[in-house]
């Protein structure tokens, strides 16, 4: 019986390692990037976000930044001035570290009104690994 049990954990474990291992890169916009004329809510409908995911937003540093905003500076394209979430490399990679709402918009004057902005849904993508080990259970 203690062999079965070692063998389900272990077999519980590997299945985790993939499920870990999948994340995915998101270059936010594609081929165009972080930039005006985008509309990233399209670009972002039809995609899952989930946890160890990275966001990736490349652009044209001397003309675009990333702010991560709350929703309320999101819907009103409001940077805060206290705000030390923000990213001016022209290559800034963002881990997506916990689930829900994710706001991102570009702090230069008028950006974000012209739709310069990123609203995204973060979820646990563990659920397929708590599957496995709640049918392993019926053995």
């Amino acid at each position: 019986m203690a062999i079965h049990r070692s063998l389900v954990i272990f077999a519980i474990v590997a299945l985790m390692v993939p499920a870990i291992s999948l994340a995915t890169d998101f270059v936010v916009g594609d081929d165009y990037g972080w930039t005006l004329g985008i509309n990233y809510e399209e670009w972002a409908k039809d995609k899952q976000f989930f946890v160890g995911d990275t966001l990736v937003f490349t652009y044209n540093a001397t003309f675009h930044n990333v702010y991560k905003v709350n929703g309320d500076d999101f819907q009103s394209c409001t940077v805060p001035s206290n705000n030390s979430l923000v990213f001016f490399t022209g290559n800034d990679t963002i881990k997506l570290a916990t689930t829900g709402n994710e706001w991102y918009v570009c702090g230069v004057i008028g950006h974000c009104d012209l739709g310069m902005k990123l609203n995204i849904t973060v979820v646990d993508g563990t659920g397929q690994v708590q599957i496995l080990a709640l049918l392993e259970l019926d053995w």
